[in-house]
């Protein structure tokens, strides 16, 4: 069955003028249409016999109707023809999955599909960021602009109903229409950009590199700093520093009972000379 709809747009190209969207339109438009009957007999050759050219044909006979839907999403700004071939890819997709004892029609079972594949490719090309990821999201994207080209700027009341209408907060109401109203800016300015145009972030985002000056700065602060100590410790006497050595600038610390037994005192009396000795440093180091 895979080989069965295995279809590109080239081989939709029908016989007659070609070279344009134009003529490929009115070679779609020449095509007759199919009766319930034809159809009935070409989906049965396909479902029991896996017939690509009943599929070939059910295919070519419903071309002009993804035409007419894809005109109705041109509104987004993107090209004709890319929708168009969208949608056809949704028509086949629908052909492979027609089931001719449900008894409606092929254009009625493929709508879905051929819609599906034009939302999806509405989503991911409209802007560079994609605007709705969610179902709820895709559902309120595609209504939200339909009521918007008859409402404009939603008032408090009529964002209350569209989100009751489509089953979704009035915070999402809110910020999908941010999101229909913002512009794509590229990150970087472009040439030939005027006072007219927004800024591209590049001009105002924060650069993560280190800032030259701030560790100019931070280097001569950690330079005078060291400067300092090494002066505060001369300053103090010979035992003194040695303990503050010891406990705070070896790279093990000696313990307050190590340096009692080394100097024939108390642990308590190490540590009163340990604190005498940082104070004195405070007191050279941050001058009052």
């Amino acid at each position: 069955m895979s080989q069965v709809l295995a279809i590109s747009n080239q081989d939709l190209i029908l016989s007659g003028p070609t070279g344009s969207l134009e003529s490929y339109i009115q070679a779609v438009n020449a095509v007759p249409v199919l009766s319930k009957e034809q159809e009935q007999v070409l989906a049965r050759r396909l479902v029991d016999d896996e017939d690509l050219d009943a599929a070939r044909l059910l295919v070519m006979s419903q071309l002009r109707f993804v035409v007419h839907i894809a005109r109705g999403y041109t509104g987004y700004g993107l090209p004709l023809g890319d929708l168009i071939q969208e949608g056809n890819i949704g028509l086949m997709k629908a052909v492979k999955r027609f089931d001719p004892d449900v008894g409606v029609r092929l254009v009625s079972f493929a709508v879905h599909w051929i819609r599906a594949e034009i939302h999806e490719f509405v989503l991911k090309n409209w802007k560079l960021v994609k605007v709705a990821t969610t179902k709820a999201q895709r559902k309120l994207f595609f209504n939200l602009r339909k009521a918007k080209k008859r409402l404009g700027w939603l008032s408090a009341e009529e964002t209350k109903a569209v989100a009751e209408d489509l089953g979704v907060s009035e915070r999402e109401v809110s910020e999908m229409e941010q999101r229909l109203y913002s512009h794509d800016v590229a990150f970087d300015p472009t040439p030939g950009d005027d006072e007219e145009k927004p800024y591209a972030p590049a001009l105002y985002l924060p650069n993560p590199e280190p800032d030259p000056a701030a560790e100019l700065e931070a280097d001569d602060w950690n330079s005078q700093a060291g400067d300092a100590l090494v002066e505060a410790l001369e300053g103090l006497d010979e035992r003194s520093r040695d303990i503050l050595e010891l406990r705070w600038l070896a790279e093990k610390k000696t313990t307050l009972h190590d340096l009692a037994d080394k100097y024939g005192v108390s642990a308590e009396r190490i540590r009163q000379i340990e604190n005498n000795a940082i104070r004195k440093l405070r007191t050279v180091m941050v001058p009052a």
